[in-house]
Order: structure tokens, then C-alpha cells, then sequence
């Protein structure tokens, strides 16, 4: 799950996610943020059952650095076209591609080279064949209009400065009638400034949205249907289940 959002090689989320997936690749416990956040079993592979995990790679599991388990709303059905934004390590793009089938692709888009290859190793040895990489930043996604059927993507969007271009993205790719389903993190309402920062810092998360600002968000690009869901308690910063519709007619009316 890495993203750049300033557009340069140098940017700090980028070659704090390379690490860690070089930390992977080695075999090492890969954590991001406090160790006793993804204890309490809110982030990383804790979110997918035994059976989902199992036949992944151990690398793309030990660099699972999400908060939640977006497939388990996507609804994803054989021969659709799903693009996970952020993809890290490729764990969701394996459990993507594994669900749509040899008639369907599941796209994975990161900024990150070594993320990339922690991902495409990790589908290699899973033996999935419909599974694409690209490298990429999640504002600016490297793929035509009308493309796909499903984006998900697991705590990366509050990662990006950027927030409205990566909504609007979102949406242009997406075909008529397609589905959002995001697994992100999201500020209390009112919250204290330093309870918040201090929330972000452990869990690695932010600069987060609010219920209220991410609804906003969504509406803005165009989205109808919009659901969020929180599926854990927080201090400051809370894992929820977003999901929205872009409208089927041809003129995308706001409601």
C-alpha cells in the first residue's frame, strides 16, 4: 500500500514503503506504525480469514499493512476488472484476481518499485496469471476511462495530500455502474489537533478524514450510494469500510 502523491522518487512515503517491503522480502516482521496498534489486530493480514490467506506468499502477508479487508465489500464477481490503489505487496490483487477469475484482471497500481516487485513475486509463486502491475501514482492512475469495474484500495488514500484528484481518478476509471470499496482510516469528528497527530503517528495514518469530509469527498467527484461504515473503535483515528457507486446514466448527475 504505497502511494506517491508529490511525484517525486524522493518522497518520504515511498522510501518508507520500499523499506518495508525490502524488510519483507528478507523475511523480517514488517510493522508500520506502533507495534501495539497492530497487535490489537486492526491492521495487516489480521483483517483476512485463514482460508483467504492461505496459498499466498509469506512475503505479501508479512507486508500487509492495511486496515481492513476490502474484498469483504467488493462483491467482486468472475470476468469483472478490479484495480487496487496502493497495491503493496500484492496481497489484495491476489485475492482479487483469484475471485474474477481467468476471464477477469485485477489491476495493481503502486509508486513503489520494490513494493512492485515484493507484489509480482508474490503472484508468480501464487500462480496467478490475471494479475497486472503498474507503477504509478494513485492521483494520476495510468489507466483509459470507463476501464474497470471495481477500485478498492486499503489505507492508502488517507496517505495522499491530494485527496480530491485521487476521488475524481477514482471515478473516471471507473465504467458506468461501478463500485468503490475502501478500506481506510477516519478522524473523529471535533477531534483534538495533538490527539489526532499523535493518533496518526501510531498508526502511520494521515493526514485522515473525517466521516463528514470523506462523504463530501466523494460527492464532489461524483459518486453516488455512499456508505461508511466504521468496523473498529479508535483513539482519534478509527478503520471504516467506504463504498459508493458511480451512476449508471450516461450523465452522472450528482444526488
Amino acid at each position: 500500500m504505497t502511494t506517491d502523491c508529490s511525484g517525486s522518487a524522493a518522497d518520504p512515503v515511498i522510501s518508507r514503503y520500499s523499506a518495508l517491503a525490502r524488510a519483507a522480502l528478507a523475511g523480517e516482521e514488517v510493522t508500520d506504525g506502533d507495534p501495539d496498534v497492530v497487535a490489537e489486530g486492526c491492521f495487516g493480514a489480521a483483517a483476512y480469514s485463514a482460508a483467504q490467506a492461505a496459498g499466498v506468499p509469506e512475503a505479501a502477508l508479512r507486508a500487509s499493512l492495511g486496515c481492513g479487508n476490502p474484498l469483504a465489500v467488493a462483491s467482486l464477481e468472475p470476468g469483472e476488472t478490479v484495480l487496487d490503489l496502493g497495491s503493496g505487496g500484492g496481497l489484495d490483487v491476489v485475492l482479487s484476481a483469484r475471485r474474477v477469475g481467468p476471464s477477469g484482471t485485477a489491476y495493481g497500481l503502486d509508486a513503489s518499485p520494490d513494493m512492485l516487485a515484493l507484489a509480482r513475486g508474490a503472484a508468480a509463486e501464487a500462480r496467478v496469471a490475471n494479475a497486472v502491475f503498474l507503477q504509478g501514482r494513485i492521483e494520476d492512475i495510468p489507466l483509459p476511462g470507463a476501464h474497470v469495474d471495481v477500485v478498492i484500495s486499503n489505507r492508502v488514500i488517507n496517505l495522499c495530500g491530494d485527496k480530491p484528484r485521487v476521488a475524481a481518478e477514482a471515478f473516471r476509471v471507473l465504467r458506468p455502474g461501478g463500485r468503490l470499496g475502501v478500506s481506510d482510516v477516519i478522524a473523529d469528528e471535533d477531534d483534538d489537533p495533538g490527539r489526532r497527530a499523535e493518533s496518526e503517528r501510531r498508526t502511520g495514518c494521515g493526514p485522515a478524514l473525517t466521516e463528514r469530509e470523506y462523504r463530501d469527498l466523494l460527492h464532489a467527484a461524483g459518486f453516488t450510494g455512499i456508505a461508511i461504515t466504521l468496523t473498529a473503535a479508535g483513539d482519534g483515528l478509527r478503520p471504516a469500510i467506504i463504498q459508493a457507486v458511480k451512476p449508471p446514466a450516461a450523465t452522472f448527475g450528482r444526488s
